[in-house]
């Protein structure tokens, strides 16, 4: 297939969201978002499984509903906003899981470490909005472990374990429009 024949989408952040949720004190979970992203998908012109993803996240962004933990997130114990002003992922593999599903590995760079994530997919439709403009969105989720890309910081608890999880579930619910053409 030539990149020509390909349906370049972006997506649209007004109407999309990339959220996560982490254990805290070893009986709940704080779930964040992230407010501040881009990316591309590109479509093939028979099918809505996506053939490439990129996409951009300012991890200066990050909103878990509480100013001090954000500010926390955004320091150097986490995050380092100050040094790594981007969390970026680009895809290297999408396979088919049949029907709606699909697959997506690529690399995550978080924190200055780059490591190979998948994701589950799933298309949620295709449609026109009532402007007559093309959408698309899809859903995706997965985990990852925090400590895999230099995340260690913690607090032990007096009762035992520690403040802060290490598995990291991701949830992102996107919705895409035609990207400018260049």
């Amino acid at each position: 297939m030539t990149t020509a024949a390909l349906r370049t989408y972006a997506v649209d952040p007004s109407h999309s969201s990339i959220g996560f949720s982490i254990r805290h004190l070893m009986i709940a979970k704080v779930r964040g978002t992230f407010n501040t992203f881009s990316g591309t998908i590109a479509l093939p012109p028979d099918s809505a499984v996506p053939v490439s993803i990129h996409a951009e996240i300012d991890p200066a962004s990050i909103d878990t509903r509480e100013e001090k933990r954000d500010g926390h997130l955004k320091s150097p114990d986490f995050f380092d906003v100050a040094t790594h002003t981007q969390i970026l992922f680009d895809s290297t593999e999408i396979h088919s899981a049949g029907g709606t599903e699909f697959t997506v590995t690529g690399n995550l760079t978080l924190h200055g470490v780059t490591k190979p994530v998948t994701l589950k997919g799933e298309i949620s439709g295709e449609g026109t909005d009532p402007w007559g403009n093309p959408r698309v969105a899809f859903e995706a989720s997965g985990r990852v472990n925090r400590k895999d890309f230099g995340l260690d910081w913690n607090s032990p608890l007096e009762t035992g374990g520690v403040l802060v999880g290490e598995d990291v579930d991701i949830t992102l619910d996107i919705q895409a429009i035609p990207a400018p053409q260049a």
